[in-house]
């Protein structure tokens, strides 16, 4: 197709930034270490490769996943503990830290709740940054590898991928029956997986992870929290995604509880004050 006289003209329009964060509310993290220096470890959970697992996080309280034996990716959904309709917004997330996330990062909620659930507190992989190919760690634009997209592109029945996995320890970890408990999996955060979109065909990629035994991403938990954790069938994504022929390794999941008192005044966030009449007035 034959490009318009203006073609130039037109790519060269500068970008603007669709959400500026100038007011988005900034997380005390100041607060948040020192609260977390001398926090006690109260649980700890050990996800096996293939395998997901639940843990709960109360408000208030950090969470740490740890690479343990092996360069592993992990994909990680959260709910609200008391109402699993507010889930994790990977989107909405994206829209306002980026396409990966790191310390001072927020995990957001989804409508109409949009409040701060967990904030990334440390993260031994901050050093890597933006490699020569536009990848990162721990990023907000993957899905989850799922067993819809493996039967569409390879006419298979593939159980241990992320979805699945997530699915089945949610339904365990709640009693829901499956088809219910799949209905709340949601796209996730993809911890120590290192992605980012091709510059010619603009399509996701994945590549070996950075991650090695004692790394982790640590969070505070802004409100009660159910999460899963799903160790991904891909290994450290390096060659195959959903494989049962990648090397693959556990993931740990520790909660720490900070000494009472050292938080002070801190309060969960309240959610989304936005009034909800969608411009009907009533």
């Amino acid at each position: 197709m034959n490009q318009p006289v203006d073609a130039d003209e037109r790519r060269a329009k500068a970008p603007v930034i669709c959400y500026p964060v100038d007011t988005l509310p900034r997380p005390d993290l100041a607060l948040y270490a020192r609260a977390r220096n001398g926090a006690v470890k109260v649980s700890e959970v050990v996800v096996p490769p293939r395998e997901a697992g639940c843990f709960h996080v109360k408000a208030g309280s950090f969470f740490r996943i740890s690479s343990i034996d092996g360069p592993q990716v992990g994909d990680l959904n959260l709910w609200n503990a008391s109402d699993l309709s507010e889930r994790f917004y990977s989107g909405k997330t994206r829209a306002l830290h980026g396409t990966h996330l790191s310390t001072g990062a927020r995990m957001w909620s989804s409508f109409p709740y949009l409040r701060p659930m967990a904030t990334v507190t440390q993260d031994t992989l901050s050093w890597y940054g933006m490699d020569e190919y536009g990848g990162s760690v721990h990023d907000v634009i993957g899905t989850r590898c799922d067993p819809y997209t493996g039967n569409l592109l390879n006419s298979d029945n593939y159980h241990h991928c992320c979805h699945s996995n997530l699915t089945r320890a949610l339904a365990q970890e709640t009693g829901l029956p499956l088809k219910d408990a799949e209905a709340h999996v949601h796209d996730v955060l993809n911890v120590f997986m290192c992605t980012g979109f091709t510059r010619d065909t603009g399509q996701y990629f994945m590549k070996a992870s950075p991650v090695r035994p004692g790394d982790y991403i640590e969070f505070f938990a802004e409100i009660d929290l159910l999460g899963a954790l799903s160790a991904c069938p891909g290994g450290d994504c390096s060659s195959q995604h959903s494989s049962d022929v990648a090397a693959c390794y556990p993931l740990m999941v520790e909660v720490f509880d900070p000494v009472a008192g050292t938080l002070g005044s801190w309060q969960p966030p309240a959610v989304n004050q936005y009034d909800r009449t969608h411009g009907i007035e009533g």
